[in-house]
Formats: structure tokens, C-alpha cells, sequence
């Protein structure tokens, strides 16, 4: 049986904006299914737009503020929006410096993605795309997955922060193809996510004694499921795998974030964290920069995504700007 505090499936999406929209009045506002910067009305800059569907929150829509997202476009429930609408979002956004448009890797995003830039090339509008796909596949014979994961998060504020500075658009969008090239990501799943919608489960994943790693966002597949291993013994599993993506070496900076996937708890994460950083600095690695929390949820899923970046003096500068988003604050 499903338990959720909601008032009907038909308008879960439709209600939790409403109720975004109220409960951060200070940096954003909603318009439909768009979720808009204040700080978009004074720009005076390259703008940045993403989208996605709902039912992940925080997720983009959590990212929207000053010193991140400029517009974050709703789809329903795990459901990408129509091109037509990030295409619209786009005309919103732009203040005449031109407007980056991220984009995750996913059939339905890319899909509306691609109709977006059709639309806005139709309409002479100056914008770029980046697309984020920085999930590794953890078995050597699956599926190449290079799903867009929860590394795109702080991707966003450093792009912003590059736009802040002045950067040409053509500037901020070599920023953050430079960064989506330099992180890498992979989920390690414990139980399923039910659907708010209908509570279809995602699997049988929770009846089971096993972990599925390399899982992906939703459960897509292209994962393996092995038997549950403790937090230390999970990093030193995939670690490496994320070193060797990512081409960190003794001496190199980098960012770590351990993404909640919606049931994992706080005391947890804090775990995986320390023995990430143990882990890295025994192989001479310095982390100058983290995020740890629920950032990119499923649902109830249990388990974490682990994301790794590698980092220059450039990348720390720039994440080391203001901020101001429903969930993400730095001074």
C-alpha cells in the first residue's frame, strides 16, 4: 500500500509547485510549470535554463536562485516537458547575452531538448546546449549508460558563476562542457521508488539481501546486483571506478557529492562521505569541495549516487560565489 500525504494523483506535480512557489517566495516565483529567479529580472548576463521531470525534488527546480538556474522548466511525473515549453523558458530567460540550456541525458529530455533548439535557432535567438551524461557502467559487458545524473547540480553554479563574471555565452558553455567532461557518477540502489502517481514499485529490488550497482536514476537497468556491503567496503568498490573515469591522479583536486536517493538518511551519507575522503586521500587526492545531501531524488528509493569531478583553480573559484536557491546557500 501506497503512503503519501497527497491530494489526488492528477495534480500532485501542479500542487507541489504551488507549494514551492510559497514556501520560497524570497528567490524564485512559478509561472505554470516554469520555476523562475527573481535574480532573472535585473540580469544582466548569459542565462541559464534546464528542465526535467517532477517527483525528483529537490532536483532542478530546488536549484533555481541567484548564483544557479536562471528558469527550471516542470515536466509531470518523471516525464520530461515539451520542447515547446523549455523553448519558451528559453525566450523568457534571455537578456540579450544569450541562454545555455542544460540538458540530462535521457531519451524524453533530449528529445524536448532538440525540439527547444529547433525552435530557438528558427527564432535567430544566440544559445547553446550542453547535455550532462556522467553515469559509468559498473559491469564491464552491460549497457554504456552515460545517464545524466546528480553531478549536473553543481555543474549549474559553476556555470552561473562564470555568466555572473561576464562570460560570453560561448565562454560559460565551454565552462560547463568542460565540466560535464570531467565528473563521473554511479548509483548504488537498496530499495525501490514507488510511483506517487499510481504506486506501481519499481522492482523487487526491497524484498532481496542484494545492493544493485550502477542502477541508474530511475532503475532503468544495466546494473548488477551483488550482496550488501557496508559503507567502507561500497566505496572501496566504486571509487576506483570513478578515479579511473574521471583520470584522477596523486596531487589532483577534486569534488565529491553524495546524492540521497530519497530514503537513505543524513547518518548515512555523512558515512559514505568520511570513508570517501579517506579513501581518496590515501591516493593523495585532495577533495576542496563537496555536496551531501538529498539533491536528485527518486521517490522512496533507498541508496546514494556518488559523484566525482575533477577540479582546476578555475572551478573552485568559481564555485566559491554567492548563492541563493531553495537548497543550496553559500555567502
Amino acid at each position: 500500500m501506497m503512503k503519501k500525504f497527497i491530494n489526488s494523483p492528477e495534480t500532485v506535480t501542479d500542487e507541489l509547485l504551488v507549494g514551492l512557489g510559497l514556501a520560497f517566495s524570497d528567490v524564485l516565483y512559478v509561472d505554470g510549470h516554469m520555476v523562475i529567479s527573481k535574480d532573472l529580472e535585473k540580469a544582466d548576463r548569459v542565462t541559464i535554463v534546464t528542465y526535467g521531470g517532477s517527483g525528483h525534488e529537490p532536483a532542478q527546480k530546488g536549484f533555481v536562485g541567484k548564483g544557479m538556474l536562471d528558469i527550471q522548466v516542470d515536466g509531470d511525473i518523471f516525464a520530461a516537458p515539451s520542447g515547446k515549453l523549455v523553448f519558451e523558458a528559453m525566450q523568457k530567460a534571455d537578456k540579450g547575452h544569450g541562454v545555455l540550456l542544460l540538458t540530462l541525458n535521457y531519451a524524453g529530455d533530449q528529445l524536448a531538448g532538440k525540439q527547444a533548439m529547433r525552435l530557438a535557432s528558427k527564432a535567430n535567438m544566440n544559445v547553446r546546449q550542453v547535455i550532462t551524461g556522467e553515469e559509468i557502467k559498473y559491469d564491464p559487458e552491460g549497457e554504456d549508460n552515460k545517464r545524466g545524473l546528480a553531478g549536473a547540480v553543481a555543474l549549474y553554479h559553476i556555470a552561473a558563476a562564470a555568466a555572473n563574471e561576464g562570460k560570453t555565452l560561448d565562454e560559460v558553455a565551454e565552462i560547463a562542457q568542460r565540466y560535464a567532461d570531467n565528473m563521473a557518477s554511479i548509483t548504488i540502489k537498496t530499495t525501490d521508488a514507488t510511483h506517487p502517481q499510481n504506486g506501481m514499485s519499481f522492482g523487487d529490488l526491497g524484498e532481496t539481501d542484494m545492493m544493485e550497482i550502477g542502477a541508474g536514476q530511475h532503475g532503468e537497468g544495466g546494473g548488477v546486483r551483488v550482496p550488501m556491503m557496508n559503507s567502507k567496503e561500497t566505496i572501496r568498490e566504486v571509487a576506483p571506478l570513478l578515479i579511473e573515469a574521471t583520470n584522477l591522479k596523486k596531487g589532483d583536486k577534486a569534488f565529491v557529492m553524495v546524492n540521497g536517493c530519497g530514503a537513505t538518511t543524513m547518518m548515512e551519507m555523512l558515512i559514505l562521505y568520511k570513508d570517501t575522503v579517506e579513501y581518496l586521500n590515501e591516493s593523495g587526492i585532495e577533495v576542496v569541495a563537496n555536496m551531501v545531501g538529498e539533491i536528485l531524488t527518486v521517490q522512496e528509493a533507498a541508496g546514494f549516487q556518488l559523484n566525482f569531478a575533477k577540479w582546476d583553480d578555475e572551478f573552485l573559484r568559481l564555485w566559491n560565489t554567492p548563492a541563493h536557491t531553495p537548497v543550496f546557500f553559500k555567502e
